[in-house]
Formats: C-alpha cells, sequence, structure tokens
C-alpha cells in the first residue's frame, strides 16, 4: 500500500501570501487581455466593425439633372426690367446654426430638386425692334442716349430727351417704349420725396409761420393732396413753420384719345403716364374738344340722378354708379362750351374700362379717379378729349 508524503497545513501567513500571488496573476491576465483586444479592434477596416452597409450622399440625388422639356412651356419672366442674365445659381448647404447662435426661431425650407440653369434672354426694357422699326434714325439714337443718362443717375436730363423724343416721327411700338421709360422715372423724380438738381418741374419750399398746405398748393397749381402724398404727410395740420417740403410746378393736364381708351397725364407739357378709360355710347358719345376741370366741380361720392330713369342714387348705395371721385369738366372752346353734365369718375363696373358703355362720361378704375383726383387742379387743368 502506497504511503502518502506528509504535507503539513500552511501557516496563515503561507496562505495570505498564496491569496495574493493568485490576485496578481488574475490583474495580469485581464490586462494582457485588453491589451490584445484592443489592438485587434483598431486593426480592423471601417466597413467591419458594423454589419450594416452606408449608403454614400451622392447616391440619395439622381444622378441625372433633370432636363426641361417641351411639355413645360416657356419660363416666363414677369419683370424684364429686371431679368438677370446670370444663370440660376445651385443650392449651397445651410450650415446648422449651434443652439447658443439662435436669436429667432429658424424656419426650415425645404430643399428643392437640382436643376441645370435655364438662361433667357434679358429684355432690359420694352424697346421696338429696331429691324422693322420706322421710327426716324434721329428718334432711335436719342431714345438710345436717354437710356444712357438714365443709367448714369441723370433722371432730369434722361426725362428731357425721352420728352422731346415724343414729338418725332416714331413708331407705335417705340412710342409705347418712350412712354413706358417716362413713366418709370415719374416714380423717381415726381412721385417722391426727392427733389433733383436742375429740375424745373419741382422744388423745394420752407413752410412759413402762418402758412397752410391747401394755400401752398394752390400757389403751385395742385392739390394739396398730391403734396400730402409725395411729402408723407399724414394730415395737413401737422405741417410745420421751418419745415422743407418738395413742391411740384404745376398745372398736370389730360389728353384722351377715344380711338384707344386711353387717357395720357401730363405735368405742364412733360408726360407721365397712360390710364385706360370708358367712353360714351354710340347714342351718348363723349363729345371732343377742350375742356378744362370746372372749379369746384371735384367731389367725393355726390348724389347724382339718372336723367334716363330718374332715379336718384346717394353714396351708400350698393349700385351706386359713379365709383369712388368725380372731377366735373366745362368747356373752353366752341364746340364743347355749350355741352355741360360731363365728368371723369370711377365706376362700380370695371369691366366697362375700356367699352363704350357711359352716358357720355370718362370713366376710370376706381384707383386710378383717386389718383387723377389728387393730380388735376380745379379751374385750371386742361382735359383734351380727341378722335
Amino acid at each position: 500500500m502506497a504511503t502518502r508524503k506528509y504535507k503539513p497545513y500552511p501557516t496563515r501567513k503561507q496562505q495570505k501570501s498564496r491569496r495574493m500571488r493568485n490576485v496578481g496573476l488574475l490583474l495580469i491576465g485581464l490586462i494582457v487581455a485588453i491589451v490584445i483586444f484592443n489592438r485587434t479592434y483598431k486593426n480592423t477596416p471601417v466597413e467591419e466593425q458594423a454589419n450594416e452597409s452606408t449608403v454614400p450622399y451622392s447616391d440619395v440625388l439622381s444622378s441625372e439633372v433633370s432636363e426641361p422639356t417641351a411639355d413645360s412651356g416657356p419660363v416666363t419672366i414677369l419683370n424684364p426690367a429686371v431679368a438677370s442674365a446670370e444663370p440660376t445659381p445651385k443650392p449651397q448647404p445651410v450650415p446648422t446654426p449651434q443652439p447658443e447662435a439662435i436669436s429667432e426661431p429658424v424656419e426650415e425650407v425645404p430643399v428643392a430638386p437640382v436643376l441645370k440653369p435655364v438662361v433667357q434672354p434679358v429684355v432690359a426694357e420694352p424697346l421696338a425692334d429696331t429691324q422693322n422699326d420706322k421710327s426716324s434714325p434721329h428718334a432711335k439714337a436719342s431714345v438710345e442716349e436717354a437710356l444712357k443718362l438714365r443709367d448714369a443717375g441723370k433722371i432730369i436730363e434722361a426725362r428731357e430727351l425721352l420728352n422731346d423724343t415724343l414729338n418725332e416721327k416714331l413708331s407705335l411700338n417705340l412710342r409705347s417704349a418712350v412712354k413706358f421709360q417716362m413713366t418709370k422715372l415719374a416714380e423717381q423724380w415726381l412721385f417722391s420725396a426727392k427733389v433733383f438738381g436742375g429740375d424745373k418741374l419741382t422744388g423745394s419750399y420752407q413752410v412759413q409761420q402762418g402758412d397752410h398746405l391747401e394755400r401752398i398748393a394752390k400757389k403751385y397749381k395742385v392739390p394739396y393732396e398730391i403734396l400730402m402724398q409725395i411729402n408723407g404727410i399724414d394730415r395737413p395740420e401737422l405741417l410745420r413753420a421751418g419745415q422743407h417740403i418738395k413742391v411740384i410746378q404745376g398745372p398736370f393736364n389730360v389728353v384722351i384719345y377715344k380711338s384707344n381708351f386711353t387717357m395720357d397725364l401730363y405735368l405742364q407739357n412733360k408726360y407721365i403716364k397712360t390710364y385706360r378709360v370708358g367712353l360714351g355710347k354710340v347714342e351718348y358719345e363723349t363729345p371732343s374738344g377742350r375742356w378744362q376741370i370746372e372749379s369746384g366741380g371735384k367731389l367725393i361720392k355726390p348724389t347724382w340722378t339718372d336723367k334716363d330713369t330718374g332715379k336718384t342714387y346717394v353714396a351708400s348705395d350698393p349700385d351706386y354708379p359713379l365709383g369712388s371721385r368725380w372731377i366735373a369738366i366745362e368747356g373752353i372752346d366752341d364746340a364743347t362750351r355749350p355741352r355741360t353734365g360731363f365728368a371723369i369718375h370711377g365706376t362700380k363696373d370695371p369691366d366697362s374700362i375700356g367699352t363704350r358703355s357711359s352716358r357720355g362720361c370718362i370713366r376710370l378704375f376706381n384707383r386710378d379717379a383717386v389718383e387723377v383726383y389728387n393730380l388735376l387742379y380745379g379751374g385750371i387743368s386742361e382735359v383734351q378729349i380727341k378722335d
């Protein structure tokens, strides 16, 4: 029978030493395992770290850019005077603002599909086809020179040259183009508070003690309403002594062309703009000739009696026919002096503009009637009605 070798039980000191050695070995093994794992993970390719495949951003957008088709129709430039010749830039990515940089809510704008830019021909202004234009060479050259003056900021010089060109031989297209340019210029030199140097039709006036707006306007032969408009004066009583205001050297006059249902507005003899009008029926023909605005004949929605039916209308009637303003005219030549009861006024029927449908009066859109009311001066402003 084999005998066992006697091994005495270890002492407490020996047991403690053994436990410490085992713990140390365990810690060393754990550290080695961590080091090996880290080295192995870092050397693994990125695409092997995840089981899901990633899609590049370029694959989200279509790889082919859409081309405009014939079915899309032509691109309409609403305002040819400001059409740009530059191609439409591609949308650029917008950086997301950091929370601390946001001062107000940011609206999220949807990103439109990227398309190739469609470059349209530039039309700076509606000028006539010079190849087929029958205007005089001098008139064409004058228009080109006026546009250069306009672009150089010489507004008054451009206005004068274009206005002189209206007295030359012009095709209908070029005449319309000249009028268009003069109307645009009037927005700057006339219907604004700015006074341009060298302009004899506008100026600056210093309000004196005791002045009131109606008296100043009468001196310059224009209604006080237009002075309020261009100077931004809300109420006439707000005028102050020492204040400088822009004034207009009136009067305004109009010429009505029955052949094409238009009314041209002039400041003295300078063309300003054109309005569309309605005229009298065949049996109530609007009489041609020279007229002037009747003194005291400018009224706001006056009571009116229809001579055909005998019915009287007041402003509050739902079928009140005279629109927003009434501007009575009186004849000043042999043909018109005997004729009475005619006026320029608004209408409740905008479809009648451009037609012969009145009892002889000249109809305007209501917004135009208000504007003309604020420009024509009673007893002075002239009205010419031409066939």
